[in-house]
């Protein structure tokens, strides 16, 4: 098992997309981010829905989540952001090293 996640959140739009992107690479919460369309099927509200989202994927850190996640609702323009994190059990060697490099350092304790 390696330190690192990868967080999926669905916003409304590529501009939004982008601008939370944008953030959580400024911010160093993030190494990578994936955009994507979508097709999103749901329940809200008692009545089933569909709209067009674009997902991002997050690549990041366990320690990262908590602040990561207070990044992606402050940025976010759902009531309730999906906000899914996922662990990832394994990776390239020379792709994690790179990850590492690129986001925020750990605290010490």
């Amino acid at each position: 098992m390696t330190p690192y996640i990868q967080v999926v959140t669905a916003v409304a739009d590529r501009p939004q997309a982008e601008q939370l992107a944008a953030h959580l690479l400024e911010q160093r919460l993030a190494a990578c981010v994936q955009i994507a369309p979508c097709n999103s099927w749901y329940r809200w509200q008692g009545k089933i829905e569909q709209s067009e989202e674009q997902v991002c994927t997050i690549k990041s850190r366990r320690d990262l989540f908590p602040e990561l996640c207070r990044a992606i609702r402050a940025h976010h323009s759902y009531q309730v952001p999906e906000i899914l994190a996922t662990p990832v059990v394994a990776g390239g060697e020379s792709y994690l090293h790179w990850m590492e490099h690129e986001l925020l350092p750990p605290k010490s304790e």
